[in-house]
């Protein structure tokens, strides 16, 4: 049945399109927008009051699957990514087994069928993430991944990195780097500085991230290759970024929700939710990241999707594992304390998680036109709301933000025309058949 969103206030920079329209979708695509749509026939959704948006994406999240289901399974994974606006999420390769081979991708695309978001597979710098000895990038990229990265397993071995962005760029795929000097961090479970003085806890100074970022900005350069930077989140690396891009270096970067919000005084409550790699930096480092974004240094905003159970948040802070889970509060944590606060516009956001995104994996997002597949986002600014552990679709239940009231909030994620979403009456369902 064809589906006619009616009173909408659509924003999308891509289109021109910034106001009141009706949208009407034919199947998995766009059939219309116009001011006013008389249809009959047809499921009719009135949206007055809402904001209509491109699907959001996601270029950094983890699912888990296969290996660790008990933290996550792509059916969990996507559950929440739906609950949180996304309509398309990318996942990394640190499964068990490594998503180092084609048969693992094949794996992976095989239950993202089954799945209510799209899911685009990214595979492993290495065998194994071992850091040791190349995957078969060239497989890979037959196999569909539309990235390379050892994620949390730095490449510590610069000649291997090197190769790997030679590899890399023959077949056009960026690669995603997790910049950590391994050597430099340690054992440390926190941003080093006065906090982890105070607390007591061994601290990770910025400079383990920066000296892999000058490392690989340097071997980008040597080889031409795409670099893309994983969870900024110190003002030196933005300094380092802006420098390379001043040269015309083919790299680009993200930042996740939580180092743009928080930084390392929230650990003072020891509270594990808070422990995530890289670690909550100073408030210096936090507004720079903030500035740029603004500037146009950094492209994403990615949510390093990162579920752990229970189990593993339990006990000290020491022994915690790394990590929060971010897809179903992201949009309404940039809305609240960014859009809301006219910081950033709604037309920037989309570049940071829709546009953006989809350029560096070489994605199409046509957005919202006749003839595009409809992948669609709708947030409802009126609605205020307290973020729920227990009301979480993932299997992860550790974010820093719990007990948070938040204003805004998705209620529908529409992907390739069908509702995956539905939250309009606050009722939260995840839908497979509609």
């Amino acid at each position: 049945m064809k589906k006619l969103f009616k009173n909408a206030f659509i924003i999308d920079p891509s289109n021109d399109l910034a106001g009141k329209y009706d949208l009407l979708l034919d199947a998995d695509k766009i059939v219309a927008i116009k001011k006013e749509i008389n249809q009959e026939g047809c499921m009719i959704i009135d949206l007055k009051g809402k904001i209509l948006l491109p699907g959001l994406i996601d270029m950094h999240t983890h699912l888990r699957e296969p290996g660790f289901e008990e933290k996550e399974t792509i059916k969990t994974g996507c559950e929440a990514a739906a609950a949180g606006g996304f309509t398309t999420i990318a996942c990394m390769p640190n499964t068990n087994p490594v998503a180092d081979n084609q048969a693992t991708i094949e794996y992976i695309k095989a239950r993202a069928k089954e799945a209510v978001v799209n899911v685009i597979p990214i595979g492993s710098i290495t065998k194994g993430s071992s850091g040791k000895e190349l995957a078969e990038i060239g497989f890979l990229s037959e196999a569909g991944v539309k990235a390379i990265s050892d994620d949390g397993n730095p490449v510590m071995n610069s000649e291997i990195m090197r190769r790997a962005m030679e590899y890399a760029s023959s077949f056009s795929l960026p690669v995603i780097s997790h910049c950590e000097d391994k050597n430099l961090a340690g054992d440390g479970v926190m941003h080093e500085g006065y906090y982890s003085t105070i607390l007591g806890l061994k601290g990770i100074p910025a400079a383990a991230e920066e000296v892999m970022i000058a490392r690989d900005i340097i071997l980008a350069e040597m080889t031409g290759a795409h670099l893309h930077i994983a969870h900024l989140s110190t003002a030196r690396g933005v300094e380092l970024l802006r420098d390379a891009k001043k040269r015309g270096l083919k790299i680009t970067a993200e930042v996740t929700p939580h180092h743009l919000l928080l930084t390392d005084q929230k650990v003072k409550g020891y509270n594990p939710d808070t422990k995530v790699n890289p670690p909550l930096r100073s408030d210096r480092d936090r507004k720079a990241l903030c500035k740029g974004l603004k500037d146009g240094i950094i492209n994403v905003i990615a949510t390093d999707h990162a579920p752990h159970t229970y189990e593993d948040k339990l006990g000290e802070y020491d022994l915690a594992s790394f990590g929060i889970s971010g897809l179903e509060t992201a949009l309404s944590l940039l809305y609240d304390n960014f859009i809301d606060k006219n910081v950033f516009t709604w037309e920037e956001l989309l570049d940071f998680m829709a546009y953006g995104p989809a350029e560096i994996l070489g994605i199409k997002h046509g957005g919202l036109k006749k003839g595009s597949t409809a992948d669609i986002t709708v947030f409802d600014p009126d609605i205020s709301w307290k973020v729920s552990k227990e009301k979480m679709k993932s299997r992860g239940k550790n974010t820093p933000f719990a007990n948070n009231v938040l204003q805004g909030r998705v209620v529908l994620t529409v992907v390739k025309g069908n509702i995956v979403y539905n939250n309009m009456n606050g009722e939260a369902r995840i839908l497979y058949d509609n």
